[in-house]
Order: C-alpha cells, then structure tokens, then sequence
C-alpha cells in the first residue's frame, strides 16, 4: 500500500546557490543581503529578496551565526505578561530589532528574582547576543556573571546614570513627585496612595519615595503616607481602596502606582457609590491604553513606551555590534491631566 511519496521523491530545499542563479549575483552577494543589507545596493537587494521569496528560501540560521559569532537573537525579561504595562515598550523593541536582522526572545519572572536570574541564565546557555533587563533591583552577581559572559545588558523602565549597566528610561521618583505637587497645588493635602509591590522593584518604590518627596516640600509630613501595596491587578487596586476608604480619614485623592490599580480604584469608588473626580480624585501612571477608556478619562503620568523601546533596540545593538559600552538616556516622563482629578 503506497501512503505517499519517499523521502527521496521530495525536491530538496532551494540553496544559497539557487537563490545566487535565480538573481543573476554572485553567492557572496546574496550572503551580503542576509547578513549586511546595507553593504549592498537596493536594487541588488530587492533582485536578492524578490528571489528569496520566489524560491521560498530559508538561509542557514546555523551557518550564519558560526560565521557572524552570533545567534542575532536578544532575549527580554519583563515582571509581568498578565497586563499591557510594557506591551508597546516591548513592540517598538522587537519592530527595531527586525530591522537590525535581530529576533526577540520574550520571558516573564512574574516578579521573582529567582525566576528572572533563571531566565538570564537560560538565555544566555542559549546563546542570547544581550538582555534586555526592567529596572536594577537584583543581585549585583548576576551583573559579575554577564560581565564574565560577555553579554552586553541594557536597563529600561528607569533611569540610573551611575548604575553598573547603561539604562535607557525615565526617572520615576520625579516623575511622581510633580504630579504630586501638582494635585497638591490644586488643594488636595489627605493623600492616600496604592503601590505595586516596592521590594525587588525600584519602580515602585521610586514612585513611592517621590510622592514624600512632594509631601515634604509641601509642607505635608511624608510620614503620614502609608501605601497599600498590591499586585498590579484591577481587582487588587478596588480592594485596596475600599480599605483606604474605610480607614478613614478619607483622603481627597487617591494615588496609583500605575494605571491598572488606578482602574481598580476607579471601579472601587464606583460600588461604594462614590463619584470621581466630585467624591474623591484618582490618579495613575504609565498612561497606558486603559487610561483613555474609563470614564472619567484617568489623569496619570505618560512614560514614552515606544521611544523607549526603540532607543533600547538601537543602543543594545550598538553594543553587540561595536563591542562597546552602552550609553544612557533619560527620557521625558509628562503628566497628563484629565478629568479623574478636580480642584479642592
């Protein structure tokens, strides 16, 4: 009984040489094309490409990386995968990569430091050309380790200009500290805020300490501040702010360490039949899709997600690339002030 064609009736694969004859250039050329596009013309490129795709040509990831000393993969390690707080970071990151001929291994720790050196160790085992890493707070070893590996590492989700490794983000304690001053500004002076957790997560723990750092300029003692720190999760950010309110005394606005718990707290209010901004003002940060769909519009602070994926992409393949050190940027964080909050 025949079940099919043999092994041998299969047409092999097209070869570097097929896709070399199909475009009327030499093999070294079409190499070229794969590894270092822009050493080649475009229209030799295009001629190269459009024979790629009519052969259905897959060039020797193996070959290719034993002759670059290179997998051209780069591997990111986020806390968290359960919300889009770095989704349109992580895309802009990936779109640059591409057209650096990189690929994007994504890992998530779920907020565990054992998980995430287990994840830099993994992706380094398989071959990874650098990391992507969320914020400095780990274990200064696994910085040593990278270091004896030579993987080169980039910081995000903050800035550090003196840290160990480069770092292209933002700073989030002055980041809160101004909206801070700004609501206070506006009258409010019974504070209350929900955190992420703070330990092993210097984000988090930033926003904290730039909310006291307004409190104290302001004449507020920063001491009084007790946050609620919780997961980064809408039901999370309700219960904690139905505690916040029944505590009391009750605060006038509410602060959010990001936009998923301001969320929460927004649909907190809501069941306790409370009305925002005339009850009680809540605000985020990240300004993250969420943001400008509730209702009222929640005022929070705009990272610039995808300039800072993109600048990462360029500086983390600088590094591979030119063997060097990497160089941090400090990007603009700006508060975006809509209807969650009203005057006092």
């Amino acid at each position: 009984m025949n079940f099919g064609s043999s092994m041998t009736d299969i047409d092999a694969p097209p070869t570097l040489d097929d896709v070399a004859r199909e475009a009327r250039v030499s093999t070294a050329t079409v190499s070229r094309c794969i590894n270092e596009p822009k050493m080649v013309s475009a229209p030799t490129r295009e001629r190269v490409q459009a024979a790629i795709k009519s052969l259905g040509y897959t060039p020797n990831f193996a070959a290719r990386s034993m002759a670059a000393k290179r997998t051209f993969t780069i591997g990111a390690i986020i806390p968290t995968m359960e919300n889009s707080i770095f989704a349109r970071g992580l895309q802009a990151f990936q779109e640059e990569l591409q057209r650096h001929g990189y690929t994007l291994l994504v890992s998530s720790s779920a907020y565990r430091s054992d998980a995430e050196e287990e994840q830099i160790r993994t992706l380094v085992a398989r071959g990874a050309d650098g990391l992507l890493l969320i914020g400095y707070d780990r274990d200064p070893a696994i910085y040593d380790y990278l270091a004896r590996q030579r993987v080169p590492v980039l910081v995000a989700w903050t800035f550090d200009d003196n840290a160990r490794a480069p770092s292209i983000g933002f700073d989030n304690r002055a980041s809160m500290r101004a909206l801070t001053e700004k609501v206070i500004k506006m009258g409010h002076r019974q504070i209350a805020m929900i955190s992420g957790f703070s330990q092993q997560n210097d984000r988090a723990r930033m926003r904290i300490l730039g909310v006291r750092d307004a409190m104290a300029a302001n004449g507020l003692d920063p001491a009084s501040l007790d946050p609620i720190e919780v997961p980064y999760d809408v039901q999370a950010g309700a219960e904690a702010f139905f505690r916040i309110m029944e505590q009391g005394p009750r605060p006038s606005i509410v602060l959010c360490g990001n936009d998923v718990i301001a969320v929460g707290a927004m649909r907190g209010a809501q069941q306790m039949g409370l009305s925002v901004p005339e009850d009680v003002s809540i605000t985020g940060f990240d300004d993250i899709e969420i943001a400008r769909v509730v209702s009222p519009e929640l005022t929070t602070v705009h990272v610039p997600h995808r300039q800072m994926g993109t600048l990462a992409a360029k500086e983390l393949v600088g590094m591979i690339e030119d063997k060097r050190q990497g160089v941090s940027r400090l990007l603009d964080a700006k508060i975006m002030d809509r209807a969650s909050v009203s005057s006092v």
